[in-house]
C-alpha cells in the first residue's frame, strides 16, 4: 500500500497514539446566531431598566409626601444625579465593556483582567471628582438654578449625602461594565433589580420615617440610594474576585499602564460628552416650552415620560450589542460586527417604533394615566401625535450609539449629539425671536438626528 493511502496518526515519543485534540469551546457571542444571542442578552436588561423606571415613580411619590418644597428640591438636583448615573453607567461603563470584550475577543484574558483593574481605578477617580465638585460647588450651582429657602436647603441636603458617596455608583457601574464586557448580562441586571427594590424600601423608610425609624427627609432618600448601591457593589465585587467571572481584576502586582487607561477612556471619556449634551438639550427645550404656559409644559412632561420608558427598551438592546461587537472586533470579524449593529438597530427601531406609532394614533391610552385637565390633555395629544411616530429613530440612534462603543468608534455619535444640541439652541432662538406659535415647537427637537450616526460602516 502506498504511503499516500496511509493516514498519519500523531504519536508520542514511545510511539503511542496521542488523544485527539480537544474541540475549541464555542463562544456564543462570537459564533452564535446573532438575533437569538442578542435577544438572550437583552431581556435581563429590559427587566432591570423597567425596575429603574419604577424607582423614579416611587421616589416622586414619597418625596411628594414630604411637601411641595421637597419635590422642587428634587427637580433641582435630579439632573446632576442623572448625569452621574448615565456617565458612570452608559458612557464610561460602555467604554469598560467595550475594552474588556475586545480583549476577550482577541483571546487575551490577561489583558482583560488588567483592563478590569484599571477600570476600577477610573471609577474611583471619577467618583472622587464628582464628590469634591458637588460638595464644593454644588450649593452655588443649585442656587444658580433658582433654589431658594427651604427648597435650596433640601436640595443641598440631598446632594451632600448622595454625592458624598459618589464613589459607590461609579465603582458599581465600573464592575457592571466589566461583567457586561464578558457577556454576563444577568448578574448586573439582577443587581439593578434588587437595588431598585432596596432603593424604594430604604428611601421611603428613611425619608418618611416609617415605624421606629425617624424621618430624615431628603437626606434619608439619598442615604437609601447609597445603601442600595453598596449592597449591589459588594455582591459584584465578591463575584468578580472569587473567580466566578470570566475575568478577575488583576489587583495583586498590578502595574499601572497608560495604554490600558487609553483603551478605556478613548471610548468612555468621549462617550461622557453624550449625556452631558443630552442634559443641556433637555434643559434648553424645557426652557423654551415653559414660555408657552404651564399646560404646554405639563403636556410635554407627559410625553417625555413615555420617551424615558421607550429609551430603556433601546438601551437594553444597545448595551447587549456592546460585548458582541467588541468580541467580533477583537477576533477580526468585522463583517459580523456590522451585521450585529444592523440587527440591534432594527430590533430597537421596530420595537420602539411600534409602541410610538400606537400611542400617536391613540394618545389617550397614555395621557389618561396622568391627568384629567383638559388643557394638559390637549397639549399632550398634540405633542404625541407629532413626535411619537418619530420615536423609532430615537431607538435606532441609541442602538447605534452603543454599537459604536463596542467598535471603539464613538466620535461620530457624539458629533451627531452636538449637531442636535446646536440645532435645538439655534432653531429655538430663531423661533423665539420670530414669535413662532407653540405648534412649531414640536420640530425643535429633531427626531431625525440619528441619521448622522446610524451608519455602521463608518464605525468599523
Amino acid at each position: 500500500m502506498s504511503d499516500i493511502g496511509v493516514a498519519e496518526i500523531p504519536v508520542d515519543e514511545d510511539e503511542r497514539p496521542l488523544p485527539p485534540p480537544e474541540t475549541p469551546i464555542r463562544n456564543a457571542l462570537v459564533d452564535g446566531p446573532i438575533l437569538r444571542t442578542l435577544l438572550w442578552l437583552a431581556w435581563p436588561n429590559v427587566v432591570a431598566l423597567s425596575a429603574g423606571t419604577c424607582v423614579v415613580i416611587a421616589e416622586t411619590s414619597y418625596i411628594g409626601r414630604l411637601g411641595v418644597e421637597s419635590l422642587a428640591a428634587m427637580a433641582l438636583v435630579f439632573p446632576f444625579v442623572i448625569l452621574t448615573m448615565t456617565m458612570s453607567g452608559g458612557a464610561m461603563g460602555g467604554g469598560v465593556a467595550s475594552a474588556v470584550a475586545r480583549a476577550l475577543g482577541a483571546g487575551n484574558v490577561d489583558r482583560a483582567s488588567t483592563l478590569a483593574a484599571h477600570a476600577m481605578l477610573i471609577g474611583i477617580c471619577f467618583g472622587l471628582t464628582f464628590m469634591l465638585g458637588m460638595l464644593i460647588f454644588g450649593p452655588a450651582l443649585l442656587e444658580l438654578l433658582g433654589g431658594r429657602g427651604k427648597v435650596l436647603a433640601d436640595a443641598v441636603g440631598y446632594s451632600q449625602i448622595f454625592f458624598g458617596g459618589a464613589v459607590l455608583p461609579w465603582l458599581m457601574n465600573s464592575m457592571t461594565g466589566i461583567l457586561r464586557g464578558t457577556g454576563n448580562m444577568k448578574l448586573p441586571s439582577l443587581m439593578m433589580l434588587s437595588s431598585a427594590v432596596c432603593q424604594i424600601i430604604l428611601g421611603g423608610t428613611l425619608g418618611l420615617g416609617l415605624g421606629p425609624v425617624p424621618q430624615f427627609g431628603m437626606r434619608g432618600v439619598a442615604a437609601g440610594s447609597l445603601i442600595a448601591y453598596s449592597i449591589s457593589l459588594s455582591v459584584m465585587a465578591w463575584y468578580l474576585f472569587s473567580g466566578r467571572a470570566r475575568v478577575v481584576p488583576k489587583i495583586r502586582g498590578l502595574r499601572i499602564k497608560r495604554s490600558m487607561f487609553i483603551d478605556i477612556l478613548k471610548v468612555g471619556a468621549v462617550s461622557c460628552l453624550s449625556p452631558l449634551q443630552s442634559v443641556l438639550t433637555i434643559s434648553i427645550f424645557t426652557h423654551m416650552l415653559a414660555g408657552f404656559g404651564t399646560a404646554i409644559l405639563a403636556g410635554y412632561g407627559i410625553g417625555a415620560r413615555l420617551e424615558f420608558m421607550l429609551t430603556s427598551v433601546a438601551f437594553a438592546t444597545g448595551i447587549a450589542s456592546v460585548p458582541m461587537i467588541g468580541m467580533a472586533i477583537g477576533a477580526g470579524r468585522i463583517a459580523r460586527a456590522r451585521r450585529i449593529a444592523w440587527t440591534a438597530g432594527l430590533v430597537s427601531f421596530v420595537s420602539v417604533g411600534l409602541i410610538g406609532t400606537l400611542v400617536a394614533i391613540f394618545p389617550d391610552l397614555w395621557v389618561n394615566i396622568f391627568t384629567g385637565d383638559a388643557g394638559v390633555r390637549a397639549a399632550s395629544r398634540q405633542y404625541l401625535s407629532t413626535a411619537a411616530p418619530m420615536y423609532a429613530f430615537i431607538g435606532l440612534a441609541i442602538s447605534m450609539y452603543f454599537s459604536s462603543q463596542g467598535a471603539a468608534k464613538v466620535v461620530g455619535p457624539v458629533l451627531a449629539q452636538s449637531a442636535r444640541l446646536l440645532f435645538i439652541g439655534g432653531g429655538g432662538w430663531w423661533l423665539s425671536t420670530h414669535n413662532a406659535p407653540r405648534t412649531t415647537s414640536h420640530w425643535r427637537q429633531p427626531r431625525w438626528s440619528c441619521s448622522v450616526c446610524c451608519r455602521p460602516r463608518a464605525f468599523f
